[in-house]
């Protein structure tokens, strides 16, 4: 096992030990703990993985690091108490998605201007089968509660069948024990549905809107969804856009303009590459449209001259995909920087009314589009351009 390997497997688990040693006042009045180098002995890892979990104490408000001193409990951190002012996120495999790293990291730095420790919850775990992310923050959530954290950010489960109500059960949990929580990016309950928790994200209807106009525009009728099985509500949001683009342009859905399935399953590709494909896909996300990629170049079908494909997020390999991939983008910042304020606001007054804030987005046009293609005759908005079904 290498070094990065090791660091994602023993560093929380040293973090868990040195906290509990912590709350149970084993440091004395001083504070002092142990140095780096003893505690590389004690643990049988390298300095780096001893170096993240202290800096996971420091993030929480437990431990301060002193430059030329060593690390020291935080002045005024209880034994046998939480922090008074600590945050948690939980967000399964945060790891592995890109849009919730940049999210939480803004969070993060939000946190420590506001003089808030954070305990994150879900971001030292490897990529795991859903079901077993799903009992681990079951897990963090109990740990939450008797941490009495101030506040918990939550983004709800996503590809796994039980989804709606194990993400139900964790946030009415968390509330019931006083924790506010609010949630990012998508909602506990199907679409159209609304919670009554705080949800903070993006616009999904007007970015779904966004990317179907934008290939009506282009000349595409015959324009198709794809999705995985027990994707969040945000993607039933997005797939709504979509039909309100094409019942603008008096554009009627193919009967079955809906791809829900497994890449792994060959009749799900085949019927998404084959003679009866689409003339263009949206995906929805920018990993599902590069897989899309991979199995149309595979199947020696050519994008964007022979079916044209877009996603949604922005992530970074979406510039490095051939062609690029045209996509919307989400606004990471600003969805941080308004659900730390959503989160500020319901510690100040717990009896406000449920709020869900929506941030516009923006379309990223590259190549995977078409959009510099030479273009058939462009239809205008309103020209009846009805199919058969």
């Amino acid at each position: 096992m290498d070094e990065s390997s090791n660091s994602v497997v023993r560093f929380p688990e040293i973090a868990r030990q040195l906290r509990e040693e912590i709350l149970a006042g084993r440091y004395g009045a001083e504070g002092r703990m142990p140095s780096e180098a003893q505690l590389v002995r004690r643990f049988g890892v390298s300095r780096p993985t001893v170096a993240r979990a202290l800096r996971v104490l420091s993030d929480e408000g437990l431990v301060e690091r002193r430059a030329g001193s060593g690390s020291f409990v935080r002045q005024g951190v209880k034994s046998g108490a939480a922090t008074s002012k600590l945050l948690a996120l939980l967000v399964s495999g945060l790891g592995n998605t890109e849009i919730f790293q940049l999210i939480c990291g803004e969070i993060a730095s939000l946190a420590r201007m506001h003089d808030y420790g954070l305990v994150w919850g879900g971001s030292d775990q490897p990529r795991l089968d859903p079901e077993l992310s799903l009992k681990q923050t079951e897990q963090l959530c109990g740990q939450f509660i008797d941490r009495r954290v101030a506040g918990v950010f939550f983004a709800p489960h996503e590809l796994v069948k039980e989804k709606e109500t194990a993400n139900r059960e964790m946030a009415v949990t968390l509330r019931e024990a006083g924790i506010p929580v609010v949630l990012l990016d998508r909602d506990l309950v199907p679409f159209p549905n609304r919670s009554d928790f705080d949800l903070v994200g993006i616009d999904n209807v007007a970015g779904g809107y966004l990317l179907g106009e934008h290939l009506l525009k282009l000349g595409c009728t015959r324009i198709h969804f794809v999705a995985r099985p027990h994707s969040a509500p945000t993607v039933e949001a997005r797939m709504a856009g979509v039909r309100e683009a094409l019942a603008r342009w008096n554009v009627r859905p193919e009967p079955n303009w809906i791809h829900i399935g497994d890449f792994e399953d060959k009749k799900f590709v085949r019927n998404l590459t084959g003679p009866a494909r689409a003339e263009a896909y949206v995906c929805a996300n920018d990993h599902t449209a590069a897989t899309l990629m991979r199995e149309l170049h595979q199947a020696k079908v050519r994008v964007p001259e022979d079916v044209r494909v877009v996603g949604f997020d922005d992530v970074k390999f979406a510039t490095l995909v051939s062609p690029p991939l045209t996509t919307v983008q989400q606004p990471c910042r600003e969805i941080a920087l308004t659900a730390f304020r959503a989160m500020m606001d319901r510690l100040s007054d717990p009896t406000l009314p449920a709020c869900h804030l929506s941030l516009t987005p923006r379309l990223v046009i590259r190549d995977s589009c078409g959009a510099y293609l030479p273009r058939p005759t462009e239809v205008g908005a309103g020209e009846s351009l009805w199919k058969a079904g």
